[in-house]
């Protein structure tokens, strides 16, 4: 709500300890001296990128994600394993030559007993020698600030590859290619205080120096390289300013975890399918009230319905996150006000005093946490209470989700009935024939239906070859063989059980 006082309203700021993403954000935090001709740390920046090479994964447009084209990269294998051979194979490479400020494959790390399997990580290295400094939190849009940090400025070796559409529409892998700094390349490097193995950032268009803002192409090229992966257990992640992001320079964060986020097994309540295809649903019974966008005839589809959320929620100045799952089919969009309540005083010194700043993983389940004391102590009522100081009340959430499918009805569906889909947004009472599991991948879900059923919910993930068995646990202590030996394309399996 902009007016012509805004500019003597009180701005709101809180104290955290910054994230190192980069070897040199030290340096540069210290105001190093710069020389003549050239920084001398064969940087991302004029002074060094000229005549520079990098290795260069041209990724092949897909319209949809479907059995051929996440198998498939043409009419033969592709020139290099995206997930396995290059992005993990250079990461660990880089790990090797100790470019990582600690090994985070040494943290410890366990799955929280209870429902949702909340996950807990000590990482004491994130923030060991860091002094807080003050970040604002009050505006989701600032314009970018090329005397602060930016990823211009991190070493070349720190790049894994630059990652750009083919232009021959078939995958192609070049160990050495120019750096086109004329049309600006999108660049994968390593995140040097890592999350969990394989934690990159990918920064779209990175000499374009773009402030952290979504729009629909950065978006769209996420959603690729989530496709690319080709994984369930390699998401991507957003943070938004006033939620978490702490450079103002556009990026999305990504890692590999070998077990399911607690979100994605959450249930949720379907609202609508858009005439585009794409299914939008309320997550049911979660700390953090948020949205689930999925399918769609395109890609593009989904990726422009969710940049149209993102876009809304930017231009009204609310903070948000989001989570890129099961191969870009998937995607969980989070508006939060943890960072703003923190601001005015309204969080709890308890939970202040564990340091946590719950962006895009912490919402999703994945709780990152710096004292042994927490870790030690963690229980899913500790992570339910924390997460539930991030989400908006009913009410807000009602009135941001109003705006929201108003943004996506004009800008992505102009045929279809406006009234009748913000009216959606209101969501009627969660009957519990209404709610469906969303789980995917490797996890299950288990919801309390009508008649004393158990309702079990199981999403086989696809995989390459026959016979490959899939194990799915149940809460009951019931095992179930799933085998997905007939195709490589998702099937919904639905079992019910009397007690």
């Amino acid at each position: 709500m902009n007016n012509n006082n805004s500019s003597m309203e009180m701005m709101l700021r809180i104290k955290r300890v910054p994230t190192v993403v980069s070897n040199y954000q030290k340096e540069e935090a210290e105001g190093g001296a710069r020389r003549v001709g050239g920084c001398g740390r064969n940087c991302l920046r004029d002074c060094c990128i000229q005549g520079a090479k990098l290795p260069l994964y041209a990724f092949k447009r897909v319209n949809k994600i479907n059995e051929e084209e996440l198998i498939e990269h043409g009419s033969g294998e592709p020139p290099v394993a995206f997930l396995d051979s290059l992005l993990l194979g250079e990461w660990e490479d880089r790990m090797q030559r100790g470019l990582f400020r600690y090994d985070v494959t040494a943290c410890e790390t366990k799955v929280i007993p209870g429902r949702y399997g909340f996950i807990a990580q000590l990482n004491e290295g994130r923030h060991l020698k860091k002094r807080p400094t003050e970040f604002r939190v009050d505006k989701v849009l600032q314009p970018f600030d090329g005397n602060k940090f930016n990823f211009t400025k991190v070493g070349q070796e720190e790049v894994l590859f630059q990652f750009e559409a083919s232009e021959d529409g078939e995958v192609q892998f070049f160990p050495s290619a120019p750096v086109d700094c004329e049309n600006s390349p999108s660049m994968v490097v390593i995140n040097v205080s890592p999350i969990e193995y394989g934690h990159v950032l990918l920064i779209p268009s990175i000499l374009d120096c773009l402030p952290q803002s979504i729009d629909h192409e950065s978006l769209l090229l996420a959603i690729y390289m989530a496709v690319e992966a080709g994984s369930p257990f390699f998401r991507l992640g957003y943070n938004s300013l006033g939620a978490f992001a702490t450079i103002n320079h556009l990026h999305f964060q990504a890692y590999y975890l070998t077990v399911p986020f607690p979100v994605e097994k959450a249930p949720a309540k379907k609202i609508t399918t858009l005439d585009v295809g794409v299914k939008i649903s309320e997550l049911v019974n979660y700390p953090v009230r948020g949205l689930i966008f999925e399918g769609g005839n395109t890609l593009q589809d989904l990726s422009t319905t969710v940049s149209n959320a993102c876009i809304c929620l930017q231009n009204n100045n609310i903070p948000f996150n989001v989570l890129i799952s099961d191969c870009g089919n998937r995607i969980f969009f989070f508006p939060q006000c943890y960072a703003e309540k923190q601001a005015l005083g309204e969080v709890s010194p308890e939970l202040l005093d564990t340091q946590v700043n719950p962006a895009v993983w912490e919402i999703s389940g994945h709780m990152v946490l710096k004292r042994k004391k927490d870790y030690e102590e963690a229980s899913e009522e500790n992570a339910w209470r924390l997460l539930a100081e991030v989400s908006l009340s009913e009410e807000r959430f009602r009135e941001v989700s109003a705006l929201i499918f108003e943004a996506i009805c004009y800008k992505n569906n102009g045929n279809q009935d406006c009234e009748n889909l913000v009216k959606d947004a209101e969501f009627k009472s969660h009957s519990t024939e209404e709610v469906v599991a969303t789980s995917k991948g490797s996890g299950g879900a288990i919801i309390t239906g009508v008649q004393e059923c158990l309702v079990l919910h199981v999403n086989i993930e696809s995989r390459k070859g026959k016979g490959e068995v899939l194990l799915v646990t149940v809460e009951v202590s019931l095992l179930f063989f799933l085998s997905s030996k007939f195709s490589e394309i998702e099937h919904m399996l639905v079992y019910w059980f009397t007690y």
